[in-house]
């Protein structure tokens, strides 16, 4: 886009970035993509951006040089890399897909979807972490509930797909499922273990990232976006438990949830309804993670009384993880440029 600030996309081919890339193309964001490779990608190759042609630069200070921000959107190791030579602080505001820049005393949490209130310092913030998408959702979902009718606790059972580990992992479940139908040893690289066919509690010893990592990443970040101000605020933490499920894309998640006073199933069905939340009534079948691929926000549906606790009721919600995280990043670069 002519005379667009420049934002340089690192990791430009994977799952994340080329939603990030989808997104730019697709909604009118005032943004001109530079794509950088990741360390493991190549560099020099013609790709698209919507409908204009980029090529892909390597990773260097001048594929950095005159940038308004940087998305990280690749491996670990690139987003190290990219840190280093954007140097301390950086030259140009960081948005962080991979957490790698979590621990740094200048990086703040993001999540716009979940911001009720402008970050108005949002220009002062060096680096911006996006908030995991699972905690996103969850935010969203509880906060609407408890803006409306006040939840007094919960419990949420979390599905994660595969794809939350990038291509690695959709490509080692694909792989896992032929080797399964066709009687061979699995891989067994990112998750340790069989994942095809099956439901994880735990994976394997030897994964490099185990599934308790993930989990509490998932309960920091949705503490610190429960907390914020605005519509929802206070609503109390829930129980949570993360179980990796044998699909490739979308998490969904059961949620059973006990209100201060018995709520109304068509009254609760209609307060949930925002922009970025679509309500499945009874009449309509449950939103699935496979449906709502490519959709933004969350999805709600199978909301039902819990037959044996008068103040509680079941529901149940799916989201995108990609399309989720990748959207909030692009809002937040929509608010530095």
């Amino acid at each position: 886009m002519p005379n667009a600030p420049t934002v340089a996309l690192i990791g430009s081919e994977s799952l994340l970035a080329r939603e990030v890339r989808d997104i730019v193309a697709t909604t009118g964001a005032a943004l001109s993509l530079r794509l950088v490779a990741a360390v493991d990608e190549e560099s020099g190759a013609l790709t698209r951006v919507g409908d204009e042609p980029s090529i892909v630069t390597g990773l260097n200070a001048e594929s950095l040089l005159d940038t308004r921000a940087v998305i990280l959107a690749g491996n670990a190791e690139s987003s190290r890399q990219t840190l280093e030579l954007l140097g301390d602080p950086p030259e140009a505001a960081v948005i962080d897909l991979t957490y790698t820049a979590e621990e740094r005393p200048d990086a703040r949490l993001r999540a716009p979807m979940v911001e009720s209130v402008l970050v108005e310092d949002a220009d002062d913030v060096a680096v911006h972490v996006i908030a995991h998408p699972a905690a996103i959702a969850i935010a969203l979902f509880l906060r609407r509930l408890h803006a409306n009718d006040p939840v007094r606790s919960s419990v949420i059972q979390i599905f994660a797909p595969a794809s939350e580990h990038g291509v690695l992992g959709v490509h080692e479940l694909q792989q896992q499922t032929v080797s399964v139908l066709s009687f061979k040893n699995l891989p067994k690289a990112v998750f340790d273990t069989q994942l095809s066919f099956n439901m994880l509690a735990r994976y394997g010893e030897e994964a490099p990232v185990s599934l308790e990592e993930s989990e509490m990443r998932i309960e920091r970040h949705l503490a610190s976006l429960l907390a914020l101000p605005g519509d929802g605020e206070g609503a109390p933490m829930p129980s949570l438990r993360l179980i990796q499920a044998p699909v490739f894309h979308g998490y969904s998640f059961s949620a059973w949830v006990e209100f201060m006073d018995a709520p109304d199933m068509e009254a609760l069905e209609s307060s949930l309804s925002i922009e970025s939340i679509e309500v499945r009534g009874g009449d309509f079948e449950p939103p699935t993670n496979v449906g709502q691929a490519g959709q933004g926000g969350i999805a709600v549906g199978a909301i039902t009384p819990d037959r044996n606790h008068p103040e509680a009721a079941w529901l149940w919600f799916v989201a995108d993880n990609v399309r989720l995280a990748a959207e909030n990043a692009v809002a937040v670069a929509r608010q530095l440029v």
